[in-house]
């Protein structure tokens, strides 16, 4: 098979005579230079990516609910200098002297720059982030953040929101991102008010820091008054109202379900746990590192079910959105991965990577994971 060999040449002149212009050799010696001085360049190493890492330090834990079980953690820059800027509704990933990785929302003041506050619910059977945080985050003792993300931002009715009022919703310690939310809200003038659900008053944190707002925040726990119903917990919710709701999975399911229909009612949420798993048929997973096979039911996530056979995967988010539990897929059998994440890019599915928490495997496919 022949080819042709493509050699360049300095063109005629411009008048069509075969003696090359003086000025046609100048310029291609100047793009011989250019061409020359951006090979150099092509060729240059790229820059690092800069590590983003910031070092805190507990500088102060306090109880914040009478059944013990809640403590908040004050977090201050390992160099005390000042700390990247955050809003209502913000988390951090906090990766633990342990390794594990997990999210905490923000419930400080944001005008405080040089601090970070987060308050943590002991949970003894969860997956042991909960349970570090009490037993081991001490005075003095260093952990690190890439810093403040936010996936529950606040929009105040008057500034940037079209609505007229807002409408508060926490279960338990649901209470973090709302807790800002509140002086936010009440420091713009804002029409709000706010339903806080528990078991009892003993297991709820911050009622002393809620005092301030008197009857704007009602407190209803299941010990006194049941259960709320949906209705109970949006109460008066007239058009134009925003609402902004974070608590058990069963509430917010609740309250979606009362809203809809009403085009006139925003509604935003966040979850500290996995959503249910909707429309979800069996399949099986088998790590690398294992080569056991196991499991995962229509009604339970993968990671779960990874969890449950020993095989400990890093997580944090558990929703699909924070990207802690990517994990790539060394090859599937008898069907195909169902992404159900948002966050990964179509290369990064085409290259074999998808979202452990989330994600799974199509009816009765075998996916093998570099675990």
């Amino acid at each position: 098979m022949g080819f042709l060999r493509r050699v360049r040449q300095t063109p005629p002149s411009a008048f069509g005579r075969l003696r090359h212009d003086v000025s046609l050799r100048i310029a291609d010696a100047a793009f011989t230079g250019l061409w020359a001085i951006s090979g150099t360049a092509r060729k240059m190493t790229p820059p690092a990516v800069a590590d983003r890492t910031i070092t805190l330090k507990v500088a102060e834990r306090r109880v914040v609910a009478r059944d013990q079980d809640v403590v908040a953690v004050t977090l201050v820059g390992a160099d005390g200098g000042p700390l990247p800027r955050w809003y209502p509704g913000s988390h951090i990933d906090l990766h633990l002297p342990s390794g594990r990785i997990r999210q905490y929302s923000l419930c400080g003041d944001p005008a405080v720059r040089d601090a970070y506050r987060i308050a943590v619910r002991r949970i003894p059977d969860g997956g042991g982030g909960s349970v570090e945080v009490h037993d081991a985050l001490q005075p003095g003792v260093p952990v690190t953040t890439h810093g403040p993300r936010n996936a529950f931002p606040l929009t105040v009715p008057g500034y940037g929101s079209p609505t007229r009022r807002l409408r508060f919703i926490a279960g338990g310690i649901g209470i973090t991102p709302i807790l800002p939310m509140l002086a936010l809200a009440q420091r713009h003038g804002v029409d709000w008010s706010m339903l806080y659900a528990g078991r009892t008053r003993d297991s709820l944190p911050f009622l002393d820091e809620l005092a301030r707002y008197g009857d704007r925040v009602t407190i209803r726990t299941d010990d006194e008054s049941g259960l709320p119903t949906a209705a109970q917990l949006l109460g008066d919710c007239p058009g134009g109202t925003a609402v902004y709701a974070c608590g058990p999975a069963a509430m917010l399911t609740a309250v979606r379900a009362e809203l809809v229909g009403r085009d006139d009612v925003e509604l935003h949420f966040e979850r500290f746990a996995a959503p249910p798993v909707v429309d979800g048929t069996p399949f099986s997973v088998t790590p690398a590192s294992t080569g056991a096979a196991v499991r995962v039911g229509a009604d339970e996530t993968l990671l779960a079910a990874l969890n449950r056979a020993g095989v400990h995967a890093r997580y944090s988010c558990q929703q699909g959105f924070c990207g802690t539990c990517r994990t790539r897929v060394l090859a599937v059998a008898d069907g195909a991965v169902d992404h159900r994440d948002t966050l990964l890019t179509d290369p990064e599915r085409d290259d074999g990577m998808m979202l452990i928490c989330i994600s799974r495997g199509t009816a009765g496919s075998r996916l093998t994971l570099d675990l």
